[in-house]
């Protein structure tokens, strides 16, 4: 038994997640911890609302609440989202609760002993009618690469570029949208980053198992030079700067960079899950008290990537402390809507809570990670989305337990018949499905979700075309043993095809396993060399035929919905 700690990186507080967030990193994160535990591996699946920042105070002032009430509420509302998707993390915790802001603190005054932060004077917009420094993202301006007119300080949602708000040309308050706005001296921390570049670099070398688009991010950041970068802000909401366990003299108006205290919330939500549940924290985090044993998995969208790959490493080596680093971070493209943006103010593309009021999460997961945006972006359309659950789900999973269960339960008294010896066509299956499944695990192992949910059909396929060449219901006109035999096959494969349908479908799986009495310790990821799976099920067992698994989206529903979610309605 393996080791598993598994992190998504941290949806933001402000407002519910669309499809896309989804899909990028804790959706992709869950399938893979349900197949390491089905493995039988010890798994800690970690996640946490971010809720620092200048976008939670904007959110808050717009909502008309204190940040606090804010982040409390939309923390509520993104949990019960997740827990409708069933993503099985083992704690879903908070950037603002206490373990995060004791951890932050300390990470930041060990890096300062060893010499990686600086307190420094810079420059920084003032807000003369607002009276207070602005930070990056209540800056907005003109970008001075593309000429974007509604650039971040922080960066151009255009073209992509980070700024510094001093940079951006005509700026603006966006709390006030004042532009009687100057620059002024402010001191900040700055975490040295150039001082760890080779160590980062040579970490990045020795991470072979990193996919390309994570590499390819990483190097870039490398190959134009890391730069110290400024680890506070000039706001109330957040985590507050220390020096020695005290108040920082002169920061009291200031709070760590979201950036900077996000990442370290793997760890604080750790904390909590131990605190929660009488769990150790250190054996998983710690190398000198258990964790060098565990392998350290992270999912994220390409965005997060050089934060994961260049920052946090920082953060975590700068310290000179027995921290574990991660071993395998897997990186995903977007999730258009269409191929362009989902949008909450414009109400285009399907957000996660809207998705569970039109159809159960199984459809949804199926289809996000059949078509995960891995190799290049992926557009969401609703006619796709039809195609392909009326095709996979209904159509040959939802399509091959029915039959096989309904059809053995009026003719075989709903009940595993006995009788009858395997032939030629059992082993054909039997083979097929071995070779199948040795390809599944793999591409499960190596995170490839849109391999393994093809491969998984594949071997839903191969149930199917069994049926059509053993045809129980004719053989059943002459020769029962022949016809128990095929039932019987067909029912082993029903409980086989669940088991292995569990990352992915975890609802519908567990109707089929229910209705065939499997139980709980039987449903565990089956060795492709174990042939007696296909005896499984004992002669005489009674089962019950699950309703209708999936039901087939119509084109009236794709044309209402439609309507709904491409925005302006």
């Amino acid at each position: 038994m393996a080791r598993y700690l598994i992190t998504s990186a941290l949806p933001y507080i402000n407002g519910i997640k669309h499809l896309g967030n989804l899909a990028g990193s804790m959706l992709p994160a869950d399938v893979h911890a349900r197949f390491r535990r089905l493995q039988g591996h010890e798994v800690l699946y970690i996640c946490a609302t971010d809720e620092h920042g200048t976008p939670a105070e904007l959110a808050a002032a717009e909502a008309g609440q204190d940040v606090a009430t804010y982040c409390a509420q939309q923390f509520q509302i993104q949990k019960d989202a997740c827990d409708g998707f069933r993503l099985s993390f083992d704690h879903f915790g908070r950037s603002s609760n206490p373990p995060n802001h004791l951890l932050t603190q300390h990470f930041c005054e060990t890096l300062e002993k060893n010499g990686l932060i600086e307190e420094r004077v810079s420059k920084q917009i003032y807000s003369i009618d607002d009276k207070r420094f602005l930070p990056d993202r209540y800056v907005e301006g003109t970008c001075p690469v593309c000429g974007f007119e509604r650039a971040r300080g922080d960066q151009c949602d255009n073209c992509g570029t980070l700024l510094d708000p001093i940079e951006l040309k005509n700026p603006r308050s966006k709390i006030s949208g004042s532009t009687n706005v100057e620059p002024r001296d402010t001191a900040h921390l700055f975490l040295k980053q150039p001082q760890m570049q080779e160590r980062i670099r040579a970490w990045v070398d020795k991470a072979t198992e990193w996919p390309a688009l994570a590499r390819s991010i990483a190097y870039k950041w490398l190959d134009e030079g890391l730069i110290d970068r400024s680890i506070t802000r000039d706001l109330s909401w957040g985590i507050k700067v220390t020096q020695n366990g005290q108040p920082r003299p002169g920061f009291d108006n200031k709070v760590f960079y979201v950036w900077f205290d996000a990442p370290i919330e793997y760890i604080g939500s750790t904390v909590e899950w131990a605190d929660a549940h009488g769990g150790d924290w250190e054996r998983w985090w710690r190398t000198d008290k258990g964790a060098d044993d565990v392998t350290y998995v992270q999912f994220m969208g390409k965005d997060n990537v050089a934060f994961h790959t260049v920052s946090f490493p920082v953060t975590i080596m700068g310290s000179g402390e027995p921290w574990k680093l991660v071993d395998r971070l897997k990186a995903f493209n977007w999730v258009t809507w269409y191929g362009g943006k989902f949008s909450t103010s414009e109400k285009r593309g399907i957000f996660m809570d809207a998705a569970l009021e039109i159809l159960p999460s199984d459809y949804w997961r199926w289809y996000l990670m059949a078509n995960a945006p891995e190799s290049s972006d992926a557009a969401f359309t609703l006619e796709q989305f039809q195609q392909t659950i009326n095709a996979d789900l209904a159509n040959v999973f939802g399509n091959f337990v029915n039959r096989i269960t309904r059809f053995a339960a009026s003719k075989f008294d709903s009940q595993v018949p006995d009788g009858g010896t395997p032939g030629e066509s059992e082993a054909k299956l039997a083979k097929e499905f071995s070779e199948r499944l040795a390809a599944l695990t793999q591409f499960h192992d190596q995170m490839e979700m849109r391999k393994a949910a093809a491969e998984l059909r594949a071997i839903w396929v191969a149930g199917n075309e069994y049926l059509q060449v053993a045809a129980p219901w004719t053989a059943l006109k002459t020769d029962r043993d022949a016809a128990a035999i095929g039932v019987r096959t067909g029912l082993n494969a029903c409980a086989l095809f669940a088991i292995l349908a569990q990352p992915f479908i975890p609802d519908a799986a567990k109707v089929v396993l229910d209705a065939l009495s499997v139980p709980e310790g039987n449903r565990k990821w089956p060795d492709p060399a174990d042939a007696s799976v296909w005896d499984a099920l004992p002669r005489g067992l009674a089962f019950t035929p699950p309703d209708v698994l999936f039901k087939k989206i119509e084109d009236t529903d794709v044309a209402e919905w439609a309507q709904r979610f491409s925005g302006g309605g």
